[in-house]
Order: structure tokens, then sequence, then C-alpha cells
């Protein structure tokens, strides 16, 4: 059993849903390594998220920014408004959504199914780049 831990960076991006998974998997030339496993990919912030969703249809993406918005509105009578009126949304979002998946990897690759990515969901108007420490572990080749 192999264990390689990684931290990655990703590009800023805007507001939205963001299709992450090139970007994820060009930074992880250790994976072709493994045989069979698992990878965890963690998100180490509170206003954005990942998600596994559709790769292909780019409407997707709009359309999931379009419902996190309607589940969490900015015009909620938020407390926390500290770092402004995207911030606590963001943190609700996140929660919902998650920051952390878990993904078999077989023969070097992450196995998702034939239209499955990984999506950067960021909940602020201006996130910055974000990190992601990516744990891969199994049999190696």
């Amino acid at each position: 059993m192999s264990w390689f831990q990684k931290e990655i960076r990703l590009n800023e991006r805007r507001r939205g849903c963001h299709l992450v998974h090139k970007e994820i998997v060009g930074q992880l030339p250790e994976l072709k390594n493994y045989k069979i496993g698992m990878a965890n990919v963690f998100l180490q912030h509170t206003s954005a998220s990942l998600m596994i969703n559709e790769n292909f249809d780019s409407d997707v993406q709009k359309d999931m920014e379009m419902g996190l918005n309607k589940i969490v509105p900015e015009t909620f009578p938020y407390i926390h408004t500290a770092e402004g009126p995207d911030d606590m949304p963001g943190h609700l979002k996140s929660g919902i959504v998650g920051v952390s998946l878990n993904i078999p990897i077989t023969s070097g690759k992450l196995n998702l199914g034939t239209w499955q990515g990984i999506y950067l969901c960021e909940h602020r108007n201006s996130g910055g780049s974000r990190r992601v420490v990516v744990t891969l572990q199994g049999q190696t080749k």
C-alpha cells in the first residue's frame, strides 16, 4: 500500500461552477503510478466547494450556479456580513455541496463515469486562487 499527498493550486476564477478536472489531473503525474486505489480531493476553503457532475454541456455549469443562488440567496438577512454580502452565502453553499471528494483510481486514472468531471464551485465574487490537497492511496504498479 502506497500513500502520496500533494497540494495543488487552482487558478483564480470568477463566481460560478467551473470544470477543473484537467487542471487537477494535469498537476498529478503521480496518479499514473497507481494500479488501484482511492484519491481524496480536499479543498482548503470555506466559501467554495467541489463536486462531480456532467463534464460535456457547459449549460450545466450555468444551471448549477443559478440553482445554488436560488437555494442560498444573497438577500437573506445574514448576521455574518463583515467580509461582504457574498461571504455567508458562500459558506452555506460550501457546506451544502462539500469540500471533499473520494474518487476510485483504476489503472493510473481517476475512475469517473464517461460524462463526469470535477468542478470547483466558486461562491465568492473574488475568491482568489484556491488550494486543493490530493491524497492518493493504493497499490502502485
